[in-house]
């Protein structure tokens, strides 16, 4: 019932930057914590940040002090940005939200991904 819908990414140079956005659309109660995942071929999928609807933010060991987390409540909107991109940061970009339902259990719900590629 809810759909993500992730934009801005492509190929950039090392050291250069990116901003990924997630929006979220539909029918849901509430939408708790949002993150961005990335995920190479044959290899598994891991959170680079996450954010809560209260503001409260995790990264990654990687990327921490290179990208930010964000968050438009009112647009149900998700922010990466990513800066000093490094090759490693190359992967497919994957939006995720926990939707919750009016009794309080959650939903995992997952964008189509979008490609980021870091490459001189």
């Amino acid at each position: 019932q809810v759909q993500l819908v992730e934009s801005g990414g492509g190929s950039v140079q090392p050291g250069g930057s990116l901003r990924l956005s997630c929006a979220a659309s539909g029918i849901a109660f509430s939408i708790n914590t949002m993150g961005w995942y990335r995920q190479n071929p044959g290899k598994q999928r891991e959170l680079v940040a996450a954010i809560t609807s209260g503001g409260s933010t995790n990264y990654a060991d990687s990327v921490k002090g290179r990208f930010t987390i964000s968050r438009d409540n009112a647009k149900n909107t998700v922010y990466l940005q990513m800066n000093s991109l490094k090759p490693e940061d190359t992967a497919v970009y994957i939006c995720n939200a926990l939707i919750v339902s009016v009794l309080g259990t959650m939903t995992s719900s997952w964008g189509q991904g979008t490609q980021v590629t870091v490459s001189s």
